[in-house]
């Protein structure tokens, strides 16, 4: 329960903010199907995140076990410094808008997630709970929560969160796990 939650929680901080929550604010503006949009991010949030979650597991898998905590440990400070840059709207313009609400949202969540903080924090949780399943379920409830809400209140929601505060709180978690990730096979 704890990747679950851990999972959860670090994922829906780290997306506050992020370019594919932007994405969906640009999507929601865009189509009226909302309903597609959520299945589109849900369905490439999904595929992205099993992947990332599974390669966390394996890279967990090759690395020795006394380097596995140096390396995760480092990896979420380095992160949770990361989740204080603001990321872009770069989605203007984009030509796969002619595909449809669920096709152009499936295509376009999941290039973006490639290499994104929400990811890489993906990765990081399954090299570190040796969990795929309870990683990605984890992982794609967070992604859910930060933006179902953008899809259905769109810009009026995204005027009431304070980005800054919360890529601060999503910092201060991940450098919390970091630390305690790094010092946890000292104390045993």
């Amino acid at each position: 329960m704890e990747a679950l939650f851990t999972s959860t929680l670090t994922v829906a901080l780290a997306e506050m903010g992020d370019k594919t929550q932007l994405l969906a604010l640009f999507l929601a503006t865009r189509f009226n199907s909302k309903t597609a949009i959520v299945f589109g991010i849900l369905i490439a949030t999904l595929l992205n995140h099993a992947l990332s979650a599974w390669l966390g597991v394996e890279v967990a898998n090759w690395l020795p076990d006394g380097a596995l905590s140096w390396v995760v440990g480092i990896s979420f400070i380095a992160v949770g410094l990361w989740l204080l840059i603001p990321d872009k709207d770069d989605s203007e313009d984009n030509k796969m808008l002619k595909y449809g609400a669920f096709g152009a949202t499936f295509v376009l969540f999941f290039l973006a997630e490639i290499g994104d903080k929400t990811q890489v924090a993906t990765i990081l949780l399954g090299a570190h709970y040796g969990s795929v399943w309870m990683v990605l379920i984890g992982s794609t409830v967070g992604m859910m929560l930060a933006n179902v809400p953008v899809v259905f209140a769109g810009n009026w929601l995204m005027g009431k969160i304070n980005a800054d505060l919360t890529r601060k709180l999503a910092c201060l978690l991940f450098l919390i796990i970091g630390i305690i990730t790094l010092f946890t096979p000292l104390l045993q």
